[in-house]
């Protein structure tokens, strides 16, 4: 049910941001012992097995009529010739890139409509927005969990109003941030879920400041690396090969792969002695930018 009747949130139904359609088609079976994946074959059954008197019906072909189509079909499915041989068949594809569902059913967004948040859109500028309160007066065990939650919106002027609203509050919170930092994994998880570049690309650019936003948070972190850290490293080899040409992206901050590598130099050089040894666990192939 809707809160309110200016509620213009639309009902999800259930959906979980993160969450991927599971497929309802059959897939390969991985043979260790040809370490090749290969189609299950069809279990023997009685039924085919000759009986006294079927010699005239399978003359004429009235016997084993029904399953030569079924067996034609197993055959081509699992990929042999007319020899027999079987023929290669490549593994199911991952898709680790491929972006999950991400509903718009953010608490930013509900808590916005309803009139709740102490924040506007500035009309006088593109880059700003108009906090109807002091920032630093803010309760931040409250509203920047909230807005760390609407990080993942993808329409303005939400996205907008969560972005420049967790970067002011990071900017002028100082010592209240750090209570807080247990608070704010679960919306960062979650955006990070989601593998949309374009999203995932912002909270690297929250998490970096957010590292440098006060003492010991950094440090806070280090816990926490097991939910953070995952998708990093299936990011972190994501960069773009153009040869001798110009990438910009790169300048617009939009590289996942370099935003994902300088996001675990920060936490390596804010995270206290334990971080490396932990971002090593959760990221195998990344290197120390301190002990050289």
């Amino acid at each position: 049910m809707r809160s309110q009747c200016f509620d213009q949130t639309r009902p999800t139904f259930g959906r979980r941001p993160g969450a991927h359609a599971v497929a309802d088609a059959p897939v390969p079976k991985y043979a260790a012992v040809t370490q090749s994946h290969l189609w299950p074959a069809e279990k023997p059954s009685t039924d085919r097995f000759l009986r006294k008197g079927d010699g005239a019906r399978v003359t004429s072909g009235e016997r084993f009529k029904s399953s030569r189509g079924s067996h034609a079909r197993s055959e081509s499915a699992a990929g042999t010739t007319k020899g027999g041989s079987e023929t290669a068949i490549a593994p199911p594809r991952a898709n680790a890139f491929g972006r999950r569902d991400n509903p718009p059913d953010t608490q930013f967004r509900k808590f916005y409509e309803r009139g709740d948040l102490p924040v506007a859109v500035m009309s006088a500028s593109k880059n700003t927005i108009n906090w109807k309160v002091d920032v630093d007066k803010l309760d931040y065990h409250h509203y920047l969990p909230i807005f760390f939650d609407g990080v993942r919106e993808k329409e303005d002027p939400y996205r907008f109003l969560a972005v420049k609203g967790v970067e002011d509050m990071l900017r002028l919170g100082g010592a209240k941030i750090l209570p807080v930092i247990p608070q704010l994994i679960i919306p960062i998880k979650t955006a990070l879920n989601t593998r949309d570049p374009s999203v995932v690309c912002i909270v690297l650019q929250l998490l970096q400041k957010m590292v440098v936003s006060a003492e010991l948070v950094g440090e806070a972190l280090v816990p926490y690396y097991r939910q953070i850290l995952p998708i990093l490293n299936v990011f972190k080899n994501k960069n773009v090969n153009l040869g001798d040409g110009i990438d910009y992206a790169q300048r617009k901050r939009r590289n996942v792969g370099e935003l994902v590598l300088e996001t675990l130099q920060l936490f390596e050089r804010y995270g206290g002695d334990d971080a490396f040894i932990n971002i090593k666990y959760m990221v195998p192939t990344y290197e120390s930018c301190v002990n050289l």
